[in-house]
This record gives structure tokens, C-alpha cells and sequence, in this order.
């Protein structure tokens, strides 16, 4: 009998990444550990989902022409201009795909999300950190990003807000980063999946700019702004040259029908949801700021985002005896050690309605105070 069937080199020591969102396994315990809108989908979702039913009988549109439509007149941007996929998660996996050969280097910020590593190893490219530092409020650097990027990078990863982070860099920031990059011939994959959730995003997105770079390519996503991590669909945004390279890439049929209704009934007559959500989050982020920095948690400022990232230092214990403590209370937090080993002392967790906020900060008192 001959040997097992080995994979490629690149998957040998590829562990699985490690995500948050799991406390719906959990009976009676409210999910801090991810960022979704707390308000949940809209009441109609439900509606939103039977209208496709009647479609169900035959294979989705594979272009999405009715979604990319609706896509194109809500960010200004042509319908060339424009992928689809199953969640933001499909884009960050088809970029490296179909643009990275073994061996070309890529920049990542640490910490940031992990699966742009993961794909990017996945296809062999090799990883350069650019390190945020707490004594940079762990906001990007731009001599030290760019000294790290240099002139033989293939690409550069920012995701804004950042992940877990939540620092969010500005569009001046962000524009002279993809100029630079477009100057030294390197591309730039920004993730603005979580940005709709800020207050004044239009005025931080590249969404609608695409088109004025050669380099920039963006992810955005449905899932964390109406909450609906359970039904996969995203977008890709960048020029038509790329957009075009990508589709070779791109699964046929990977958007299903369901996915391809309810994103366009969103984008089309539901934003002011989201806006809705992300004013209350804004406002309440204050109040969850001031109330936890009252009981002599380590909150720090207020988020630039909705979500927090703390280290647990001041209170000498790690995240993952925090964790512990919180899930016995009844709240789930998301242990930051995932994002490597220097960050086992850091927490993230979102912000939510008054009610909900309320409990979580009574649950921290007991835990650093009981």
C-alpha cells in the first residue's frame, strides 16, 4: 500500500484560523465576542427571504446583474467595477488567488483579521508584519508601514476599522497610502467590511474611488451591518481591469438566489437601518465608556468604532481567565490571544443597546470588583 496523499507544502503546518461569534452554541449567553449590528436583521428579513422561493427552481444569476445594479447606483461606481461573493470572506480569498504566486511577499498590520494570512499562506505568499503598537494607539505608522512595504511588496492589507482594533484611519490617511502604493506598483486590499456601523462613513469610505486607482481593491460585506452572518454575500470593488482578472477566479454559481434577493433589497431600500444602528451604538459607546472607566475597568478612550479592544494588564489577568469568569455570567468576550501570543492579555467585545450594555458592565464589576 502506498502512502497518504500529501498536500501542498503551503497547507503541511496550516492550522485552521480562529474566529469569534460562537456563543450561539451556548444556551443563555449574550455574544460580545462578535461585531454585529445588535438589533439584528431587519423584521422583514424573514419576507425578504420567501420572495426568492419562487426562484429556487433553477440556477442563480451567475453575473448578479440585478444586484451589481443596485450596487452601482448606491456607490456611484459602474457595474464593471463590481464582484460578488459569498460572503467578504470569498473576496479575501479569491484576491491571492488571483493575483499571488508562491514566494511574493505581502504585507499584514498585526493584529488584524486572520484570514488574510491564511489565504495568503494558503497560496504561498509570504507574510511581512507591519506591528501596531499600543504606544501608537495601535493606528498605523506610515513611515514604518511603508519602510515594510518597500519596493518588492505585491500587496498590502489594511483593514479600516481595523479588526480588533477598531481604530479607524481617515480617508487622507488611507488615499496617501494607495497612492504611494500605486507609485511602487503594489496593490492594496482594504477592507471596509465593517466600516457602514460608523457614524460618517461616506465621508471615510473608498468605495466610489475605485475607479481612480489602478492598486486598490475593497471588500465589503452585508453581514455585520445587518447582522446575517448566515447568509453569505459580500462585494468586491476595484477597477475593471482587476475586477475582470478576479471573475476568472470566482466560483460559478457562488452567490446563491436567497443571497442574491435579500442583498439587493437591502442595499436598495434598507441602509437607513444600518445608519440607525450605528448613530445608537455611537451614542451608547459613550455611556458603556464612561460607566466601565467609573468601575476601574481599562476601557481607555472611546472606541472609534463599536466595538473595544482592551488590555487586561492594569488588572493583572490574562483574557482567558477574564473570559472564563464572563461566560459565568452569562456574557461571552472574545479571548484576542488568536491574534498571536503577545495579545493574550487583550480583550474585544462590541457595544450594544442600553439593556444589554447595562448587564455586561454589572457582569465586569463582579468579575474585577466581586
Amino acid at each position: 500500500m502506498k502512502g497518504r496523499i500529501l498536500p501542498r507544502k503551503e497547507l503541511s503546518d496550516l492550522p485552521k484560523t480562529v474566529h469569534g461569534g460562537q456563543a450561539w452554541k451556548l444556551e443563555g449567553i449574550e455574544d460580545y465576542s462578535h461585531n454585529l449590528n445588535p438589533f439584528g436583521p431587519p423584521e422583514d428579513i424573514n419576507e425578504i427571504i420567501m420572495s426568492a422561493v419562487a426562484d429556487l427552481g433553477h440556477y442563480p444569476d451567475d453575473s448578479c446583474a440585478e444586484l451589481k445594479d443596485t450596487l452601482s447606483k448606491t456607490f456611484n461606481i459602474d457595474t464593471d467595477c463590481i464582484t460578488i461573493g459569498a460572503g467578504s470572506s470569498d473576496i479575501i480569498r479569491n484576491v491571492p488567488n488571483t493575483f499571488f504566486r508562491p514566494g511574493e511577499k505581502v504585507v499584514l498590520n498585526r493584529p488584524s483579521f486572520a484570514e488574510y494570512a491564511q489565504q495568503c499562506r494558503i497560496v504561498g505568499a509570504e507574510i511581512v508584519w507591519n506591528d501596531l503598537l499600543p504606544e501608537d494607539d495601535f493606528r498605523i505608522d506610515l513611515d514604518r508601514l511603508m519602510y515594510n512595504v518597500g519596493d518588492d511588496a505585491k500587496a498590502l492589507y489594511i483593514c479600516n476599522p481595523n479588526n480588533p482594533t477598531g481604530r479607524v484611519e481617515p480617508r487622507d490617511k488611507i488615499i496617501s497610502i494607495v497612492r504611494e502604493c500605486e507609485e511602487r506598483g503594489i496593490l492594496v486590499f482594504l477592507d471596509e467590511t465593517l466600516l457602514e456601523l460608523v457614524p460618517g462613513y461616506v465621508d471615510i469610505t473608498l468605495s466610489g474611488m475605485v475607479d481612480r486607482f489602478s492598486n486598490l481593491i475593497i471588500a465589503s460585506s452585508l453581514t455585520k451591518s445587518f447582522a446575517i452572518p448566515g447568509i453569505r454575500i459580500g462585494f468586491g470593488f476595484s477597477n475593471p481591469d482587476i475586477i475582470s482578472e478576479m471573475e476568472k477566479v470566482r466560483m460559478t454559481w457562488n452567490v446563491g438566489q436567497i443571497e442574491q434577493t435579500v442583498a439587493n433589497v437591502l442595499v436598495r431600500d434598507r441602509l437607513d437601518y444600518v445608519d440607525h444602528a450605528a448613530a445608537v451604538m455611537a451614542e451608547e459607546s459613550e455611556v458603556m465608556n464612561s460607566a466601565l472607566s467609573e468601575i476601574g475597568f481599562p476601557v481607555g478612550n472611546v472606541s472609534d468604532s463599536f466595538f473595544y479592544f482592551n488590555s487586561l494588564e492594569p488588572l493583572g489577568m490574562e483574557c482567558a481567565e477574564f473570559k472564563k469568569k464572563m461566560l459565568n455570567r452569562g456574557i461571552m468576550v472574545r479571548d484576542c490571544s488568536s491574534f498571536g501570543d503577545e495579545f493574550k492579555g487583550y480583550v474585544r467585545y462590541s457595544v450594544k443597546d442600553r439593556e444589554r450594555n447595562c448587564r455586561f458592565i454589572a457582569a465586569v464589576d463582579s468579575v474585577i470588583n466581586g
